[in-house]
Order: structure tokens, then C-alpha cells, then sequence
């Protein structure tokens, strides 16, 4: 708790008053410490403040209040600076996410496709649509666990559609719209946003690898990338690639060099062909260090890239099996591709691999944070709540890293949980222990050594309740 208030006295700058800075303090206390839906009467009634007016929380997010770019900075700045004595390279991750709504009349909000529904039909649900910025905080060294602390969060509604009587004028400046406000083109500003950014904080010589999805790995954002960033996503198991033009012109031959040479193999054939040999790596995933099977093919080009010389990774399917008798499966193969191709192959496979803690923290954000529950209908509110929690969210991670690395005490687990298999705090780890050290401050009991909490409560002479229990292990 004392590590999550002293960065959040550092973002007392992203606020108009000092005041305002208060209000907003006790508002991120109280999201940490709500058991219930995390909606702005929710955080009120978990800081203590049902009783007080409760407009000046909602006014909170409305205007210049508050600067949620100043809170990312923060974050941001602080994640770097942890980072730098592991490696000189920055780690970062994009994708978008979706918040599920029931009101049509919330600003931005619209019908999106369901990205979990399933592979052969498109459902459709009501929603928004945020894109997230992370960046990767190693947590022991550069081939090892790492957490995604988010750095940005930014509301991307879709384009609503004219009606079938509008005019040429009107159906153009939808177009027109259509194409600024894509996801691919948010997701490029974001980049070049980003890397200004680091350069303003003084990391501007710092590499910078952006790992994506497929979604991101297009014409739009390769072909706009800004200096100093590598790329590296998903690619089509049959895309076309092209091996480099021949320098070599013919005698008497008219028009430009050429961008392009003869077509290469797809990369499901290359992936199949036995004349690439496979690379032996080993790297951090799924909490333990693997070996993994690789192949790289240097020296290409895609049309989508344009004149840019790629690299493609090819990733052998990894065998598993369900039970110690059963057969023997296959997980899919990973086609990604690279923007460098000086860059250490395990370096940029492990890179990749840490893009799936972007996919946990969303998990996070909407299960434990109550990303997307506020009932909040406004421009400004609609998008800077969601952000707030975000920051929030990037802050607890980041005091959990420092109170780890001082003192690694935390709430004992239930006996069925293996003690030599939980190697790593998760978020609702840290939440209850949070709650654990307000209540504890507020009861004035001592309540770190939890197993024999029944004992410690009977020298206070108060009744033996289970609900103790209940309350600190809520989110187990």
C-alpha cells in the first residue's frame, strides 16, 4: 500500500488542483479495496465517502481534471528505469480489446465483432473498443519471467455509418473518417507517440521492440514504422514473399529498379521443407525455461512491407499431452516476422513470447479491476474511467515489484494450491494482500500471519467469524 501511494503522489502533477489529486487518490484506494462492481459509487463506497456528495467524483473525469497522459508518463518513466540495468533494449506490446455495454446510448459504444466467438461464424456484441499499449517489466533478467504494465489506453469507437439517404458530401467525410480512424492507423499514432515520448524521457538512442498480433502486422504500420523500432507479428501461413530484386540490370532495360524478386516459398513450405534446418533455443514460457524449435529465413521482402528487407521466424508446433497415457498433440505453429534482421534470434523469440502477458492483463483489468463496469455515458468519462483504472492497474504492478524485491512475504496459500508450482504473485495475490494491510491498519490488528488468525483474535476478545477469511481471500 505505502509503495502504491508513493507513486501515485508522483502523478500529483496530472491534476488541475491539489484537491482534485486528493479526490482522485482516494478513489484509486478505494477501486483496490472494493469487493463489489467497480463503478464510480463503488470506489466511493470502498474509500469511506457513501455518505459525502458524490458529484464531485463524477466531475473528476470530465474536462482538464485530470491528465491521464501525465499518469502513463509516470508509469512509463518508472518501468524503463527498472528495466535499464537488465537490458538496453524496451520491450513493448499493442492490441485492442473489447468492453462489453447494454446501453445504446454510451458514447463510442457500438456493434463489434466477438473475439471469442467461435472460428466459423461472426458473432456480433455490443461494446467498446480500447487499444493498449504495455510495456514489458522483467521481473529477474532478460530470459525470465516479465509483467506488462500498461502505458497507454486510448478509446477507439467506430465510425458510426450515414444513413441510406445521405448525401455524396456526407457518405465522403465518412470515407474519409473510415481511413483516419481505423484500428491499424490509432495503432501506428500510438506508436510514434510512444517513441517520442521515450525520446522526450531521454531513452531516445534505446531500441525498441513492438511485439503484435496479426491484426497490426500490415501495409499501415510497417511501412510507417519510426525509426529506432523494430516490429515483430504474426504473419499468414500462406502470405506471399519475395526474395531481394537482382541488382544487375540488362543492357538497353527502361523503367525503375525492381522491389521485388523471384516468389519464395509461402511459409507453411518452408515450414515443411527439410533443406532449412531447424535452430535449437532456449527461452522463458509458461513459467519455466523451454526449448523451442526454430527456423529463420533472412533477406525477404512482402509486398505489404514494400522495399523494407525482412526476416520470417518459423516456431516448430510444441508436443503435449493431456494425461501421461494419452496421445500425443500438437499446438499450433508461429509464423511471425521481423523488421531487424541483425537482432539475436532468441532475443526476438523471447520478445514474442512476453506478448501474452498483454492478454493477461486484460484478463486482469476486466475480472479484478472492473475495467469496463463504471455506468458512465459521456465523451470525456466514457474514455478517461476505463483509462484511470488501466493506470491504476500499471501502479499496483509496479508497487508489488518494489515491495517483492525488500521483502517477499505474502498471504499464505490454501493448502491445495502446490507450494513448489506458485512461482509467481498474481494480481488477485497482490489485491489481497492490499485489503489485508487497510483492514489490518484499520481494525489495528495484526493480521500478517493469517494461519493463526483465530488465536490473534481471541486475545482481542472478538468473536471467531469466518468472514475475515472470506473478505481477504475473495479474489484467490
Amino acid at each position: 500500500m505505502a509503495h502504491f501511494q508513493c507513486l501515485f503522489e508522483q502523478c500529483s502533477s496530472a491534476f488541475n488542483q491539489h484537491r482534485t489529486f486528493q479526490r482522485a487518490r482516494s478513489l484509486a484506494l478505494g477501486l483496490l479495496c472494493s469487493l463489489g462492481r467497480c463503478t464510480v459509487t463503488g470506489m466511493l463506497t470502498a474509500s469511506g465517502s457513501q455518505f459525502k456528495d458524490w458529484s464531485a467524483a463524477y466531475r473528476l473525469f470530465k474536462g482538464s481534471r485530470m491528465k491521464l497522459k501525465d499518469i502513463f508518463g509516470v508509469i512509463r518513466r518508472q518501468v524503463v528505469l527498472l528495466n535499464e540495468s537488465e537490458d538496453s533494449y524496451i520491450y513493448a506490446h499493442m492490441d485492442d480489446t473489447l468492453l462489453r455495454k447494454t446501453g445504446k446510448k454510451i458514447h463510442g459504444s457500438g456493434w463489434l465483432r466477438d473475439p471469442l466467438g467461435p472460428p466459423f461464424a461472426n458473432n456480433f456484441v455490443w461494446g467498446q473498443r480500447f487499444v493498449q499499449i504495455s510495456l514489458s517489466l522483467l521481473q529477474k533478467d532478460v530470459y525470465g519471467p516479465s509483467r506488462a504494465i500498461p502505458v497507454d489506453f486510448l478509446h477507439c469507437p467506430p465510425v458510426s455509418r450515414p444513413s441510406k439517404n445521405a448525401t455524396e458530401q456526407e457518405l465522403a467525410v465518412f470515407k474519409e473518417r473510415q481511413k483516419k480512424e481505423k484500428m491499424s492507423e490509432v495503432g501506428i499514432q500510438r506508436i510514434i507517440q510512444l517513441r517520442e515520448d521515450l525520446k522526450n524521457d531521454g531513452y531516445g538512442h534505446r531500441k525498441l521492440i513492438l511485439s503484435v498480433d496479426g491484426s497490426y502486422t500490415n501495409e499501415t504500420v510497417i511501412r510507417k514504422l519510426p525509426p529506432n523500432v523494430v516490429l515483430l507479428g504474426r504473419i499468414r501461413k500462406d502470405a506471399k514473399l519475395f526474395a531481394l530484386p537482382s541488382q544487375e540490370r540488362k543492357p538497353g532495360s527502361r523503367g525503375r529498379i525492381a522491389y521485388y524478386g523471384h516468389e519464395m516459398p509461402t511459409p507453411e513450405q518452408i515450414r515443411k521443407d527439410d533443406t532449412v534446418p531447424y535452430q535449437s533455443i532456449e527461452v522463458w514460457a509458461a513459467g519455466k525455461t523451454r526449448e523451442l524449435q526454430v527456423k529463420a529465413v533472412r533477406d525477404i521482402r512482402w509486398r505489404k512491407a514494400g522495399a523494407k528487407n525482412l526476416m520470417l521466424i518459423v516456431i516448430k508446433p510444441i508436443g503435449y499431452r493431456v494425461t501421461k497415457k494419452s496421445k500425443l498433440l500438437y499446438r499450433n505453429p508461429a509464423y511471425l516476422i521481423s523488421t531487424d534482421q541483425e537482432m539475436d534470434l532468441k532475443c526476438l523469440v523471447q520478445a514474442y513470447i512476453r506478448r501474452w502477458e498483454i492478454e493477461v492483463g486484460f484478463r486482469d483489468q476486466k475480472s479484478l479491476m472492473g475495467c469496463g463496469q463504471a455506468q458512465v455515458r459521456e465523451k470525456d468519462a466514457v474514455q478517461k474511467v476505463p483509462a484511470f483504472l488501466s493506470a491504476c492497474y500499471g501502479m499496483l504492478l509496479l508497487a508489488s515489484h518494489r515491495a517483492n524485491q525488500l521483502n517477499n512475504d505474502r498471504l499464505p496459500s490454501p493448502k491445495w494450491y502446490n507450494k513448489n508450482v506458485q512461482t509467481r504473485t498474481t494480481t488477485g495475490d497482490i489485491l489481497n494482500a492490499v485489503r489485508l494491510e487497510n483492514w489490518a491498519m484499520g481494525s489495528k490488528i495484526n493480521l500478517t500471519d493469517f494461519v493463526n488468525i483465530e488465536n490473534k483474535l481471541a486475545k482481542y476478545g472478538k468473536m471467531i467469524n469466518s468472514a475475515f477469511s472470506s473478505m481477504i481471500y475473495m479474489r484467490k
